[in-house]
């Protein structure tokens, strides 16, 4: 099986991919998002589903909950900083929102 090497993105490649993902920001070597649910329970369906597709991807990110709100963080905890896979995932967690609110 052949592995797959990720390294850290380029500030400006960093920036370009931040004008296509919706109110995620950067900061402290993380791209961060709030999300916000009518209900709780909208937003535990939410990190249930965002945890399982972080474990097929092999990449976690760090998830805060809180009253109808959840708070994302995704960085590549070995190389300290934001990669490809990074910004796969913010835009996986933005499917599964619209996914979860569109009922």
């Amino acid at each position: 099986m052949r592995r797959i090497t990720l390294s850290l993105l380029p500030k400006i490649e960093l920036k370009k991919h931040l004008e296509t993902i919706t109110d995620w920001s950067f900061e402290n070597n993380t791209i961060k998002k709030e999300f916000n649910f009518d209900t709780y329970m909208k937003s535990i369906a939410f990190i249930n589903q965002l945890a399982e597709r972080s474990e097929k991807n092999n990449h976690h990110p760090d998830m805060y909950v809180g009253w109808c709100k959840v708070n994302i963080a995704f960085t590549s905890h070995d190389l300290g900083g934001v990669t490809k896979a990074c910004i796969t995932m913010a835009k996986a967690a933005d499917e599964i929102f619209l996914g979860e609110n569109s009922s």
